[in-house]
């Protein structure tokens, strides 16, 4: 037995579902299923429930108790009586959970907790095929069909491969994750048939690999990897993984095979930053933190972390035009969400060179020099490499007024617009320490760190 093969045997023993966790799973998952159809019957609805997923494909790890239960409807049923009825049958089922709540993707869903298990309650519709679903989640069915006519025997492998890419933190097609979803997994085990060999050809990846597993693809993708679908020639499962994550995979991949080690596949336990390890290292690094803190607005994180990158584009956007220069930005949600930035620094001269047209462009020329004649000015229009040069006062000196007096003037997205209108808060520094929220706190180490 080769050291690679002990160490994924060793990973297998504790993260493989065991028999009486299989059991509590489908016992559950036939429950509510058989409680969905009994009330489309009794409601005079043609609906029926669905187990879908890696649970309803056997790809799941151990503790994972997560369950995608679909509310199929016929296709001939109108968009908006899907939502309505579809939520009316699921919150009916999720009385008997310990709680659930209304959520809101493409169209509501009802997210619930039955004995311990986190379950997704989803109207879908049951269309004949990928090429005539009405809403995104219509294509997961398909997914399920052809998962299952060719995985068997291969579960074991799409295990090991989760739990590897867990391990080094890029599993998750979530939009805040931008990483390798369960999917993408199974199909990456299909192709190329084992745990290792798909670290071998990783290995030899660039930016643009594309696996067309069914060759039948039809549109040109220009992600990062492009792995079609085998239901849907159109699309790339691989859309959500970002360029980094990708790349972070292909060296994690080429480490492991040279130095195996099961501790790839284990999370690194991050501790919290602490107020004097922050000092010290804003202190070391000499550069100017920023942070823009409101109330995350209360929606599904694939809605709400898309638009905090829209926000975090534009400010940076905003920062550059007032020649503030960004070193370092990311963004972190709970209950809260932050926008941080690391300038070079946060404050700027109080005079700006600003440049004016060429001498000869004499129209130009003329509405420059008029212009600052005889105005509030540190200097006379001069010239200097060919062009009208004049030194003015900068309308902003400091990169927090700035944000503080521009924000709303950036692209903020529908829910945070909202959020951040109501009230925002920008800390410089040592006052983002105001914040003490132990997850955020562990989200600065890893802004430092990387």
């Amino acid at each position: 037995m080769t050291e690679i093969t002990q160490i994924c045997t060793t990973v297998l023993s504790r993260i493989k579902p065991n028999e009486a966790e299989k059991s509590r799973l489908k016992a559950l998952a036939e429950s509510i299923i058989a409680r969905i159809n009994a009330l489309g019957e009794a409601e005079g609805l043609n609906i029926k429930g669905e187990l879908v997923g890696s649970s309803a494909r056997g790809t799941w790890i151990s503790g994972e108790h997560d369950l995608d239960i679909f509310i199929m409807f016929q296709p001939d049923v109108e968009r908006k009586e899907l939502e309505e009825k579809g939520l009316y049958i699921a919150k009916k089922i999720a009385r008997d959970s310990q709680s659930f709540e209304e959520r809101y993707a493409e169209h509501p869903y009802i997210h619930a907790i039955f004995d311990g298990f986190e379950v997704d309650l989803v109207p879908a519709f049951k269309v004949e095929s990928a090429s005539e679903i009405k809403s995104a989640v219509d294509r997961t069915p398909f997914h399920n069909i052809y998962v299952a006519s060719i995985i068997r025997g291969l579960e074991d492998e799409v295990l090991v491969l989760k739990q590897f890419l867990k391990g080094i933190g890029v599993y998750g097609s979530e939009l805040k994750t931008q990483g390798f979803s369960g999917y993408l997994v199974e199909l990456l085990i299909i192709n190329y048939g084992s745990f290792v060999k798909i670290l071998e050809a990783a290995c030899e990846w660039k930016s643009g690999i594309t696996i067309d597993i069914e060759k039948h693809g039809t549109l040109v993708h220009k992600d990062a990897m492009v792995v079609v679908d085998p239901t849907d020639p159109a699309r790339n499962v691989a859309a959500a993984l970002s360029l980094d994550n990708m790349c972070i995979f292909i060296d994690r991949a080429c480490e492991f095979l040279k130095n195996p080690d099961e501790a790839y596949f284990s999370m690194k336990i991050l501790e919290p930053l602490d107020d004097s390890n922050f000092i010290k290292i804003l202190k070391g690094r000499r550069t100017s933190l920023l942070a823009i803190e409101f109330t995350a607005p209360d929606v599904v994180e694939d809605v709400l972390f898309p638009q905090l990158y829209k926000v975090r584009e534009s400010i940076h956007e905003m920062f550059e035009r007032y020649d503030f220069h960004v070193y370092n930005k990311s963004v972190w949600a709970q209950k809260a969400a932050v926008i941080l930035f690391e300038l070079e620094s946060s404050k700027l001269p109080h005079v700006k060179r600003h440049a004016g047209p060429q001498v000869w462009s004499k129209e130009h020329a003329l509405a420059f020099k008029s212009k600052y004649i005889g105005s509030d000015t540190f200097s006379n229009v001069f010239i200097r490499d060919g062009r009208f040069m004049v030194e003015i006062p900068r309308k902003y000196d400091g990169a927090k007024k700035l944000v503080e007096s521009e924000i709303l003037n950036c692209a903020l997205g529908k829910h945070l617009a909202l959020s951040i209108k109501k009230e925002f808060h920008v800390l410089e520094d040592e006052e983002i320490l105001n914040i003490k929220d132990n997850e955020f706190r562990k989200f600065l180490r890893i802004f430092f760190e990387k």
